[in-house]
C-alpha cells in the first residue's frame, strides 16, 4: 500500500500537481494513464511521485469494504466525518455523512472525484460541504489516488486540502463474485457484503466495451451495553462532569424560598417519607457542577448501572439530584442498508475516438437510536408539583425542571440518502490535439426521519399542567407513562434536502515544442457548472412542536430554493527543460455567480478568483529525485453557508456559563450568513523520492499550508469564555433570571489556520525465495505545526498534539504494513497507529484526575490472509483488531459517545472476516 513507482520506469520524472487528464485508447507502445494532479496525459509511471496510490489488491489485504474504512487508514486523513461520530445529534442536520478531512483543514476543502470528475455533495446543510463517501461504489474501485496537495488551479474550488480520485475499473471484461461477512467477538456490528461484476466487450476487437457492478452491504447497529470499555469507562463514576442534568425522574431547580420551605416542611414533619442527605432530613443541594438548589424527589429509583439515572455529587444532578449517564443508552454504530449500481459502456466509434455513458445509482439507509429526549420547563410554565408531593413537601408554587422522556423511548431517526450521477462524453484526438469532453449531471437526496421517541411539546406541556403525567417520580409500574407518551406520539417529522450539480467540462492537450528533455506540453481546460440546493421540513417540524427537535428561540423553519452558476478555466504547461529539470505551470480562473435569497431578499457577492501553481523537479540520476511547488487555494463559501435553513439544537460541549454558573449543554440556533468571504490559502512542499536499488524506494516531503478566512461557527468554548460574547444579547439569550435561554451562533470568517508537517513513505519488496516473498510498507505523516483562530478578535491558539474546537491533531500517524507470499498463500501483518495528545479540559473543572491529562496512543493491529484455491477462486480471510484495542479514554465531549472520541476510535474491536470471490475471464 502507499507504494511510490520506481524511478528506473520514469520517463519524464513528474512535480507534484493535482487533476485528472483522459486515457487516450491511442494504438502506441507506451500506455496513457490517468493522473490524478495534471490535466497532461502522462506515460505510465510519470506521475507515481505526487499522489499516493491505493491499489485494488491492497484494499482487499486491509479487509476494509467501504470508502470511508479505507480513508481512515490514510494518515493525511485527520478529523474525518464516520458512522460513529454520525450518531451525535451534534452533526448539524448531517447525519449519515462521511466525509474525508486531508490536513485537518476541514471536509469542505478535501475534493473528492470518481474517475476525475465531481460528485454532488450531501444534501443536507450543516457544518461540511463535501461528497458523501457513502455515494463511492467500493467494491467497483481500482485505485485510489490521493494528492496531498492543494489543487485549486487545476479543480477550482473545494480542493484546497487536496484531492481523493476513486478510480474504477473500465475496458473490463469477464465476470466476478465476491461474498463478505464480518462479526465482532463481543456481538453487535456485523457486516455482509455481495458484489457482482461483469464486462463485455473488447475496445480494440469488438469497438466497445459494457461494464456494471452492483454492490449490496447491511451493516448491523452497536450497542454501549456490548462494549466492555463503555462500562469501564464509566461516565458517571471517570467523568461525573459530564453526565445530564436531564434525568427520570425530573430534577428540580427550587427557588430560595421553594427550598426554605421544604426544610421547613422536613423539620415540622420528621416522619415524611421525602428527605435529604443531611442527617436531620433536611435538603443540602448543590456541587461543583449542578445548580446550587437542585433536588430530585424521586433520587431514591436512581441506582445506577445497569440504571442510567444515579446520584454522583459532582455530576450535573448534584448531591440531592440525579445525574443521567446517555452514552449507556445509545447505540454507538448505527445500522445500515447500503447498495450501488454503477454501468459504464465504451464505443470506438472510430480510431481516434470514443464516446461513453457512465451511471452511478447509490442508496443509503442508516438508523441512529440515541437516548431519550429531554424537556424542560421554568416556573412561568406553571406546572406544580402533583398534589402528593405538594403534600408530602411544603412546595406548592410552580416549578423549574427538567427531565428525560424515558417513557416514550430511545430518540430513533432513519436517514435515507439517494445518489445518482450521468456522465457522457467523448475523447480522442485529432489533428495535434487530444481532447475529453464530457455532460455530468449529478444528484444527493438525503431525507432525515423521526421515527420514533418524539412527542408534541405543546400537549406534553399540556399533560403536565393538567397532571396527566408525573415526571418527578419513577413508579414500579411505567405502563400509565408509557400510554400518554404514545398518546402525544408525534410521526413524520422530517427534513429533505436535495442537491443538483449540472456541468459541462471540456479539456485540450498538445505538444508545443521539443525541449532538451522531451516534448513541452500544453493542456487547456474549461468548465461550466450549475449547483442548485433545495430544503423541504415537514408541517410537523415547521410547527415547532416536537419535543427535543425543536428552536428554543422560536424561530421557525422554512422551504428554500438556491442556485448559482460557476464558470472556469485553466492552462498547465508542463515544460522538461532537460533530461534532469522539468517545469510545471497552471493557471486556473473561476467565476461564482451570487446567490439570491427570496425569503430575504438578499444576494450574496459575486466572487472570482485566479490561483496560479508552480512546480519544478530535478532529477540528478536515476536513483534520485527532487521536487518542490507552490500554489494559492480558494473556496466559495457553500450554499448552505450562504443561506442555510434554521438548525436548532444543543451545544456540542457542556460549558460552564460564567454568568449563572450552569454547566449543561445549551439550547443553540445556528444560521448562515449572505455576507462570507471566500477561504483562501497558500501552500509549499518541496521533497525528495529515492530509489538506491531496486528492492528499496522511499520518499519525503514538507509541506505547509496558510489558510485564511476560514468558514466556521465561533466555538461555544470561546463564547463561554469570553465576556465579549457571553455578555452580548444577540450571541447569549437570557432569562430574566440570567440564566441562559438560547445561544444564537452562524458562520462567520473566523480567521487563520496555519499547518505544517513531512509526509514519509518507506517500500521494500525483496526477492523471491525457498520460503516466499517478503514486501514492507510503511508511510507516515509527522504534523508540526497546527495553528488556527477561535474567533476573528484572538490571536492563534495551538492545536497540535491535543483535543481543540472540534477535534484532536496527532503529531504522527502511520500505517505499516508486511506481506507474505509464497505460491497459492499470502499474509499481511499491519498496524495503524495514532500518537497520544492532551485532552480536552472538563469545563469549570481544576480536579487533575480529569482535566490537564494525555490520551493514550492508539495501535490497531490487523493479519489477514488468502489463498487462491484455483485461477478463479480465492478465499481471504482475516482479524481485524488482533489486540482487541479500544479506543483510549477522552474527556471530549464533542460527540455523543463521551469517553472516547468515534472520528478516529474504532468501537467494533476484535473483528473476524471471511471472503469468497470466483472470477470468470
Amino acid at each position: 500500500m502507499n507504494r511510490p513507482v520506481p524511478l528506473h520506469a520514469i520517463a519524464r520524472a513528474a512535480l507534484m500537481a493535482l487533476a485528472l487528464p483522459l486515457a487516450h485508447a491511442e494504438d502506441v507502445k507506451l500506455e496513457r494513464i490517468e493522473v490524478t494532479g495534471s490535466s497532461i496525459k502522462r506515460i505510465d509511471g510519470e506521475t507515481a511521485l505526487p499522489v499516493e496510490v491505493i491499489k485494488r489488491e491492497d484494499i482487499a489485504k486491509s479487509g476494509v469494504t467501504t470508502a470511508a474504512e479505507l480513508l481512515q487508514k490514510i494518515t493525511s486523513n485527520v478529523g474525518g466525518l464516520t458512522d460513529g461520530a454520525s450518531v451525535s445529534d451534534q452533526m448539524g442536520g448531517q447525519r449519515g455523512f462521511n466525509g474525508a478531512n486531508l490536513r485537518g483543514l476541514g471536509v469542505s476543502s478535501t475534493l473528492v472525484l470518481l474517475n476525475g470528475r465531481r460528485l454532488a455533495n450531501f444534501a443536507s446543510p450543516g457544518d461540511n460541504a463535501g461528497v458523501d463517501l457513502n455515494t463511492i461504489p467500493a467494491g467497483a474501485i481500482q485505485r485510489v489516488e490521493v494528492l496531498k496537495d492543494g489543487a485549486s488551479a487545476i479543480y477550482g474550488t473545494d480542493a484546497m486540502g487536496g484531492v481523493i480520485n476513486f478510480i474504477t475499473r473500465k475496458d473490463y471484461q469477464g465476470a466476478d463474485l465476491n461474498l463478505y461477512a464480518l462479526d465482532t467477538q463481543e456481538g453487535g456490528a456485523k457486516k455482509t457484503t455481495l458484489t457482482v461484476s461483469g464486462g463485455v466487450g473488447d475496445l480494440r476487437k469488438d469497438g466497445f466495451n459494457a461494464f456494471l457492478n452492483l454492490d449490496v452491504q447491511k451493516l448491523g447497529e452497536l450497542n454501549a451495553t456490548q462494549r466492555d470499555f463503555i462500562r469501564e469507562y464509566n461516565l458517571p463514576g471517570r467523568l461525573p462532569p459530564q453526565t445530564s442534568s436531564n434525568s427520570f425522574p425530573a430534577n428540580v431547580d427550587l427557588t430560595s424560598s421553594q427550598l426554605t420551605a421544604l426544610n421547613n416542611f422536613v423539620l415540622a414533619n420528621p416522619n415524611t417519607a421525602l428527605k435529604g442527605s443531611n442527617a436531620n432530613g433536611t435538603w443540602n443541594p448543590g456541587g461543583p457542577n449542578s445548580g446550587s438548589r437542585r433536588v430530585n424527589f424521586g433520587k431514591s429509583a436512581c441506582t445506577g448501572a445497569p440504571n442510567p439515572n444515579s446520584v454522583v455529587a459532582l455530576g450535573l444532578g448534584g448531591r440531592e439530584g440525579c445525574s443521567y449517564d446517555y452514552v449507556a443508552g445509545s447505540e454507538i454504530y448505527p445500522a445500515a442498508d447500503k447498495a450501488s449500481a454503477l454501468g459504464r459502456v465504451t464505443f470506438q466509434v472510430a480510431p481516434d475516438h470514443q464516446l461513453f455513458a457512465e451511471l452511478l445509482l447509490t442508496r443509503a439507509e442508516t438508523d441512529y437510536a440515541a437516548s431519550p429526549a429531554t424537556a424542560r420547563f421554568r416556573t412561568a410554565s406553571g406546572i406544580t408539583l402533583p398534589a402528593s408531593l405538594q403534600a408530602a413537601t411544603g412546595i406548592t408554587t410552580p416549578v423549574d425542571f427538567r427531565f428525560r422522556l424515558e417513557d416514550a423511548g430511545k430518540r430513533v431517526s432513519r436517514v435515507e440518502s439517494e445518489g445518482s450521477r450521468l456522465v457522457a462524453g467523448a475523447q480522442g484526438h485529432f489533428g495535434e490535439w487530444d481532447y475529453d469532453t464530457a455532460l455530468n449531471f449529478s444528484r444527493n437526496q438525503v431525507t432525515d426521519t423521526d421515527l420514533s421517541g418524539w412527542v408534541s411539546f405543546s400537549k406534553l406541556e399540556a399533560g403536565l399542567k393538567a397532571g396527566q403525567y408525573n415526571p418527578f417520580q419513577a413508579p414500579a409500574d411505567r405502563t400509565a407513562g408509557q400510554a400518554f407518551m404514545n398518546s402525544i406520539r408525534l410521526d413524520g417529522g422530517s427534513r429533505r434536502a436535495e442537491g443538483r450539480a449540472t456541468s459541462l467540462d471540456g479539456k485540450l492537450t498538445r505538444a508545443l515544442a521539443e525541449l532538451d528533455g522531451g516534448d513541452a506540453m500544453l493542456a487547456l481546460g474549461a468548465e461550466l457548472r450549475r449547483e442548485e440546493v433545495a430544503f423541504r421540513a415537514s408541517d410537523v417540524l415547521k410547527a415547532n412542536d416536537i419535543t427535543g427537535d425543536r428552536s428554543s428561540s422560536g424561530a421557525l423553519l422554512s422551504d428554500t430554493d438556491h442556485q448559482r452558476n460557476v464558470a472556469g478555466v485553466y492552462a498547465e504547461i508542463s515544460a522538461p527543460f532537460t533530461k534532469q529539470w522539468e517545469g510545471q505551470f497552471a493557471l486556473r480562473h473561476d467565476r461564482y455567480q451570487g446567490v439570491s435569497d427570496a425569503r430575504t431578499g438578499l444576494t450574496s457577492p459575486s466572487l472570482s478568483t485566479t490561483n496560479p501553481k508552480l512546480g519544478l523537479s530535478f532529477r540528478p540520476s536515476k536513483s534520485l529525485l527532487a521536487r518542490a511547488s507552490f500554489g494559492t487555494g480558494f473556496r466559495a463559501p457553500s450554499v448552505a453557508e450562504l443561506f442555510l435553513p434554521l438548525r436548532s439544537g444543543i451545544t456540542a460541549s457542556f460549558v460552564r456559563d460564567p454568568v449563572s454558573g450552569e454547566v449543561a449543554q445549551m439550547p443553540v440556533d445556528r444560521a448562515s450568513n449572505p455576507d462570507l468571504k471566500p477561504e483562501k490559502s497558500k501552500q509549499a512542499s518541496v521533497g525528495v523520492v529515492f530509489e538506491p536499488t531496486r528492492e528499496w524506494s522511499g520518499s519525503i516531503d514538507y509541506w505547509t499550508i496558510r489558510k485564511t478566512d476560514i468558514i466556521s461557527e465561533i466555538g461555544e468554548e470561546t463564547i463561554f469564555t469570553n465576556p465579549v460574547y457571553y455578555n452580548d444579547p444577540k450571541i447569549v439569550a437570557r432569562f430574566s433570571d440570567g440564566f441562559v435561554n438560547y445561544v444564537n451562533v452562524k458562520k462567520e470568517n473566523r480567521g487563520k489556520l496555519n499547518t505544517s508537517g513531512i509526509d514519509v513513505a518507506l517500500n521494500w519488496r525483496g526477492t523471491a525465495t525457498e520460503i516466499g516473498r517478503f514486501a514492507v510498507s510503511a508511510a507516515g505523516t509527522l504534523v508540526t505545526e497546527y495553528k488556527f483562530a477561535t474567533d476573528p478578535r484572538s490571536p492563534l491558539v495551538d492545536g497540535l498534539g491535543k483535543f481543540k474546537d472540534d477535534k484532536a491533531v496527532q503529531r504522527w500517524r502511520h500505517k505499516v504494513s508486511v506481506d507474505w507470499d509464497r505460491g497459492p498463500f499470502g499474509l499481511t501483518l499491519s498496524n495503524t497507529y495514532l500518537s497520544g495528545y492532551r485532552d480536552q479540559n472538563v469545563p469549570g473543572l481544576a480536579a487533575p484526575e480529569w482535566n490537564d491529562r494525555d490520551v493514550e496512543a492508539y495501535s490497531l493491529w490487523d493479519l489477514t490472509g488468502s489463498y487462491k484455491v484455483s485461477p478463479q477462486m480465492r478465499l481471504r480471510f482475516g482479524v481485524l483488531n488482533v489486540a482487541n484495542t479500544a479506543p483510549p479514554f477522552t474527556n471530549q465531549a464533542r460527540y455523543f459517545q463521551v469517553t472516547w472520541d468515534p472520528t478516529y476510535g474504532d468501537p467494533r474491536g476484535r473483528s473476524y472476516f471471511l471472503s469468497f470471490s470466483y472470477s470468470m475471464r
